[in-house]
């Protein structure tokens, strides 16, 4: 290991459909402002990559997870021949099955990560949700999983014809009509490949809780919000922390059922009406875009993770967030060199000039 590690984190992409990996590294830089950090990102525009505040130190281009694994393993390695990283904290979803199904390699390359088993990641497995749910008690929407457009229709009538078209691994179309569902479900498969699942919409106020597991079925710390505002494709723009013992207790359930050893984040809707009740709608792998939000208010989800993946005891306990403050995303422009876009295009790989470390105003814990 380095004498002082050196960080990767992926998904830096903060547009529309923002990825976690920037908001990772200002979390990071909250306690560690000194931390080096590269980024591993699948395209040389990813708008974290030109940001002043929380752009890593240096970048390198990843192959697609669509190459396979022995691409992805090999372009690890090539990079690491570059740059000799000692943590790895994956934020998108699609990059987590080659690591969780080969932990061994990265213990052999000395890298450390965050992650959860391989049984306990498919056991939150979208198509897998319905007998998670059951065995704790939980309510989630009804899901079939289809690979042909017959059964898509079929499913979709089953189900009320007011469904959610979703992704294998990640996204989700609202769809009502015949014409709605087919387009969504051809985009599905060619972005995520089969099956593709259709879900029963449930109506009601959206709620998310982003925590981390320690692998022994307690949660180290969480922050639970409701969701304010919403893009069009249903990504979450603006939240407000929330505190019901309610929620707390089902996700605990969930994580206990589990083991879930790494970060997480818990999609439900809460259902209309007087006796509201929580639907689990998906349980994603990895942090949210949204994680920095809790880490203003002294619950630093990223910098325990980065701790517990190195074995360090913590600095101080991750406390709960304060109820009733929110976050809005406030879109602005990035400045770039065309330098560093041509390097990163042509090369696969940027280095940065040296930041002038400014310590935040919480930043106390020194490498």
């Amino acid at each position: 290991m380095n004498a002082s590690p050196v960080i990767a984190v992926t998904g830096l992409h903060r547009g529309e459909n923002p990825q976690p990996g920037s908001a990772v590294i200002r979390s990071l830089r909250r306690v560690y402002p000194e931390l080096r950090i590269i980024g591993l990102v699948y395209d040389s525009l990813e708008s974290g990559l030109f940001s002043e505040e929380d752009a890593p130190d240096a970048a390198f281009t990843m192959s697609y997870p669509g190459a396979g694994e022995e691409a992805f393993w090999q372009r690890l390695d090539a990079i690491r021949e570059i740059e000799r990283f000692d943590v790895l904290i994956p934020c998108l979803d699609a990059e987590m099955a080659p690591l969780v199904d080969a932990p061994e390699k990265l213990r052999e390359r000395g890298i450390h990560a965050c992650l959860p088993t391989a049984a306990s990641f498919k056991c939150r497995d979208k198509s897998k949700l319905a007998e998670l749910c059951e065995r704790t008690h939980c309510r989630t929407p009804q899901t079939v999983a289809v690979s042909d457009v017959n059964s898509l229709h079929q499913a979709a009538v089953a189900l009320g014809g007011n469904v959610f078209v979703k992704g294998r691994f990640y996204e989700a179309r609202h769809a009502i009509t015949p014409a709605t569902r087919e387009a969504a479900y051809w985009h599905m498969l060619e972005q995520w490949g089969a099956p593709v699942l259709v879900q029963e919409n449930v109506l009601g106020e959206e709620y998310n809780v982003v925590g981390l597991g320690d692998g022994r079925g307690q949660i180290l710390g969480s922050c639970s919000i409701r969701k304010m505002l919403r893009t069009a494709s249903g990504k979450g723009f603006g939240g407000m922390i929330v505190r019901d013992p309610q929620l707390d207790a089902i996700a605990q359930s969930l994580i206990a059922e589990l083991r879930w050893h790494g970060p997480f984040e818990l999609e439900f809707v809460k259902s209309e009406g007087p006796k509201g009740e929580y639907c689990l709608i998906e349980i994603n792998p990895r942090f949210p875009a949204w994680c920095d939000f809790p880490s203003t208010l002294n619950c630093n989800l990223p910098a325990a993770a980065f701790e517990l993946a190195l074995g360090w005891q913590p600095r101080e306990p991750l406390r709960h967030a304060i109820p009733g403050k929110f976050f809005i995303r406030h879109a602005i422009d990035m400045t770039g060199d065309i330098r560093d876009l041509a390097a990163l295009t042509t090369s696969g790989q940027f280095f940065r000039q040296p930041r002038e470390f400014i310590p935040h105003p919480t930043s106390s814990r020194s490498l």
